[in-house]
């Protein structure tokens, strides 16, 4: 359970879809899979390039930032005599997380829209994260900040390691992330079900040393998930996939970048409560 959009199977499938036939030539392997790279000359003409993803993710992420200040002014804070915060959340947060679970799965399942619906994704998606980090904020004064630079810093790292080859992208490290990152959903789908009998699984939500713990390793595979995506992005291009799926994998990378943000805010937060 990796980034359920930048995996091999799910983006053949699309890739395909646009130009039939693609699929039969496949993405380039991982360095320890032994099948072929496709043959020279087997390109589609018009082929998805780094830059065109590039370019993508950063027109997401400006359109991002700005949802994100909306939704943080849409979050009204009061303090009593003794500072204590209140918050008070706008009503159409709730309407947020539905149109962005909605405009997800067309982005998933009609990829040749991506151009339309992740744009619109980040504008409703990150509205909802905005209004979340003013939550935050409001609780502890620079958390918010924190986490941006933490962001920005843990990607600029990853890219790094990738881009150099310190960190080689094998099959059994694809493998890895993808179970940690299912034990991690799994968790966290256990802990909503848990919560709505009237429980709780203390060490999500635990500020002691095993919340801390489990934070860290949470932002860990979070961060290895760009990995992923780097290696994915760049598999797909050597591979000539076609253009149109720049968006695609736009959107998938910023995915990941949501919610290594979000994980961060929260170890931040747990880190403030000792």
């Amino acid at each position: 359970m990796a980034n359920p959009v930048l995996n091999t199977k799910t983006f053949s499938q699309k890739a395909d879809e646009l130009e039939p036939g693609w699929a039969d030539r496949s993405i380039p392997p991982a360095p320890d899979e032994v099948s072929p790279w496709p043959p020279p000359g087997s390109a589609a003409v018009d082929a998805m390039t780094i830059r065109g993803v590039t370019s993508a993710t950063g027109v997401l992420l400006t359109l991002l930032v700005a949802s994100a200040v909306v939704g943080w002014l849409s979050v009204s804070v009061t303090h009593d005599a003794l500072g204590n915060a209140s918050v008070d959340l706008p009503g159409g947060l709730f309407i947020g997380l539905i149109v962005a679970l909605g405009l997800a799965l067309v982005t998933f399942w009609k990829p040749t829209l991506a151009r339309i619906t992740a744009p619109l994704y980040a504008l409703s998606e990150v509205f909802v994260v905005g209004a979340i980090s003013h939550v935050y904020e409001a609780d502890y004064q620079g958390i918010v900040l924190q986490a941006v630079g933490l962001t920005v810093a843990v990607f600029a790292i990853m890219l790094v390691l990738f881009a150099t080859g310190r960190i080689v992208v094998t099959d059994k490290l694809r493998t890895g992330i993808i179970a940690a990152t299912g034990a991690v959903m799994i968790t966290y789908v256990l802990s909503i079900v848990v919560n709505l009998f009237g429980g709780d699984i203390p060490f999500i939500h635990d500020s002691g040393t095993f919340g801390i713990l489990f934070s860290l390793a949470v932002v860990g595979i979070a961060a290895s998930n760009l990995l992923l995506d780097f290696d994915f992005c760049q598999r797909a291009v050597a591979a000539k996939a076609p253009r149109q799926m720049e968006w695609f994998a736009a959107f998938g990378l910023m995915i990941t970048l949501v919610w290594l943000y979000l994980e961060l805010l929260r170890l931040l937060a747990k880190l403030n409560r000792r």
